[in-house]
């Protein structure tokens, strides 16, 4: 009779580690992924090389030169010239003062250039954030009725967005920002894109009444409702911006470096709607102006602060759902380019520097800023190198608060409003919802969710719908994980899926079952019953009984972690494999499943020899072990002839 094979590479049984040693490793997979402290070692200047770190312009700024200089005046210049109708236009869209909009333009860029770690995003208001904060607020506080509680409260709104946007950035808890799939932010700017284009209706017929419902239903039904107040000499004059704007696109699309003609496009549009408002007297002729503007820079807004408790409720919400909206699309923006160029941005320094400008923009009349994609694309394209461009936009809009910004007081309402659905249909993504659709049809769903949730009922209740929904998604694949049945290649080693690979093949009286996900007590009643099912299935291929499926390997090397549940289950298993004469071997666990099945015994009980390296030793063993038992029956047969 031959000896068991020896496994060429043992498995290693060594004692587990201590809590403190298990606490601290996940801890740094956890909150410190791209571990941040490796930089540190073998440093001589440690304290040097952290504060670059935590404020990263004290490791830039010592390497700017006039050449780089020269590439971020000209884009900070473009970016300025954006800066100054999308901050009017967006603080209109959110029923804010226009000057408070140019106002966000100035201080933030100044702060994220001290804490950003992206060489392009240029900071500003964006138009999703604006209608979703005034949309939240607006349920407490109507504009229209008490305008100086209801900016009190945007800027309230805002310190908490900065706050919490700190807080995640500071606990390394990016994670949050993770629930917002790609999915979702489809949908939402999708169908936020339609709310807003719709909204701006008001201002092509000049309306003085409208809803504060952002839902499609109330906002068409308001602006049929008072279309005794509709000037076509507004709606006029708005189709004509809409289509030089609409136009400059399509000639930027046509040839990229003509994205010049685009970026200055709005600032056209302001500058030609006043002179023509202002000389055609357009208030008398229905055409509605943005009015008095005043000169200066931000004032201090710290006592315009209001904490009280009938509010709190409402700017708390407003700032913790607009805060992750921006801080996901700032994030995913900044790292887009980030890939472009060859560099990384860290997600968690990225909240902090949003949340420290949004903090001190609440503090000096500012309200929620971000990366906006299109700002960010026009800085891009306009061959910025560094962080500068938000420095040199920012001395750009100091100097028009202070020189310039009574000029803008004639600017046409229709002409921001086709600013802003230019800037809109650039968001409604239906080639992006299409390619989802082909590819999988949830997380088209989970778009689909966003973008009906945003557009027929509110965009608060529209996100989380999605969210809940993206979620519920992550729930299945815990409690439903993937399992597959392996088998061996052609002339190989390899044991691979047998149905993604028809020429792998079965071995006879051995089933090689891959797990690929943590085993939790939401999956192990299923993983268990199909374990079983699997088993049944070998029987019904071979046409025999269940017992030819004599060993049952498991391979785990998916598995990251097990709990207790999925421990005992694996016991259980265990016993009922044996009720049907099968042997349990597992393959290849990990670091931590090995160690806590070495604590929870189930190694002693199941036995070290059932412990394997790799698939291909654990079916050489099985196989010595089949050919023994072959041999022993065969021994007993010829002694019960023999008697």
């Amino acid at each position: 009779m031959s000896n068991s094979p020896e496994s060429l590479h043992k498995v290693n049984f060594a004692s587990p580690r201590g809590f403190a040693a298990t606490f601290k490793s996940h801890a740094k997979e956890t909150l410190f992924p791209d571990d941040p402290f490796k930089q540190f070692e073998n440093e001589k200047r440690p304290i040097k090389k952290a504060v670059q770190y935590f404020v990263p312009i004290f490791e830039w700024l010592p390497k700017y030169n006039l050449k780089l200089f020269r590439y971020d005046l000209l884009a900070g210049i473009t970016i300025t010239s954006l800066a100054i109708p999308q901050g009017i236009s967006y603080a209109k869209l959110g029923d804010i003062p226009p000057i408070v909009g140019l106002y966000s333009s100035f201080v933030p860029p100044l702060i994220y250039a001290i804490f950003g770690s992206s060489k392009h995003i240029a900071i500003g208001t964006v138009a999703a954030a604006s209608l979703l904060l005034a949309s939240t607020i607006q349920e407490k506080v109507s504009a229209a009725a008490d305008p100086k509680l209801y900016l009190s409260l945007v800027f309230t709104a805002t310190l908490f967005t900065g706050i919490f946007q700190s807080v995640l950035g500071f606990l390394r808890l990016g994670i949050v920002g993770d629930f917002l799939s790609h999915s979702t932010i489809v949908g939402f700017m999708s169908g936020t894109a339609i709310i807003i284009c719709l909204q701006q209706l008001k201002g092509f017929f000049g309306l003085t009444k409208f809803t504060t419902k952002t839902d499609v239903i109330s906002v068409l039904h308001a602006v049929f409702k008072y279309r005794d107040e509709w000037r076509w000499e507004s709606a006029v004059v708005g189709l004509i911006f809409l289509a030089f704007l609409l136009f400059t696109r399509h000639l930027k699309k046509r040839n990229p470096k003509l994205f010049w003609v685009s970026a200055i496009a709005p600032m056209v549009t302001v500058v030609v709607g006043g002179l023509f408002a202002y000389l055609a007297h357009g208030e008398n002729h229905g055409i509605q102006i943005v009015g008095h503007l005043k000169r200066g820079i931000n004032p201090l807004s710290i006592k315009d602060l209001n904490f009280e408790s009938q509010y709190l409720p409402v700017t708390l919400k407003a700032g913790i759902i607009t805060g992750i909206l921006a801080m996901a699309e700032g994030i995913a923006i900044g790292r887009s380019f980030a890939v472009l160029n060859n560099y990384q941005t860290d997600g968690n320094k990225e909240m902090v520097a949003f949340g420290m400008m949004n903090i001190v923009g609440s503090l000096t009349s500012c309200y929620l800023t971000t990366g906006p994609f299109s700002k960010s694309a026009v800085n891009y394209n306009a061959g910025c190198r560094t962080a500068m461009s938000n420095v040199v936009m920012a001395i750009g809009m100091m100097l028009t608060l202070l020189l310039l910004a009574p000029l803008f007081s004639y600017t046409p309402l229709v002409a921001l409003s086709a600013i802003i659905m230019t800037a809109m249909f650039g968001l409604i993504e239906y080639e992006e919802a299409y390619r989802l659709f082909k590819v999988d049809k949830f997380d088209f769903c989970i778009c689909m969710a966003a973008f009906f949730g945003v557009t027929f009922i509110s965009m608060d209740v529209g996100l989380l719908m999605s969210v809940g929904l993206a979620i519920l998604r992550a729930l299945l694949y815990v409690a439903r994980p993937a399992t597959c049945k392996l088998g061996n290649m052609p002339d190989s080693t390899l044991y691979r899926d047998i149905e993604q690979y028809p020429a792998a093949t079965g071995i006879p009286g051995i089933l090689i079952l891959k797990l690929g996900s943590p085993i939790y007590f939401a999956n192990c009643s299923y993983l268990k019953e199909r374990i079983m099912r699997w088993i049944r299935d070998e029987a019904d291929i071979t046409n025999a009984k269940v017992n030819e499926v004599e060993h049952l390997l498991l391979d785990v090397g998916g598995v990251s972690t097990i709990d207790m549940t999925g421990i005992e289950t694996l016991q259980e298993l265990r016993r009922s494999l044996e009720v049907n004469g099968i042997k349990l071997s597992i393959v290849n666990p990990r670091m931590g499943v090995m160690e806590k099945m070495i604590l929870s015994e189930f190694v002693d009980k199941v036995g070290r020899e059932s412990f394997y390296l790799s698939v291909d030793e654990a079916v050489e063993a099985c196989r010595f072990w089949l050919q023994e038992s072959k041999v022993s029956k065969n021994d007993f047969s010829v002694h019960r002839t023999e008697v």
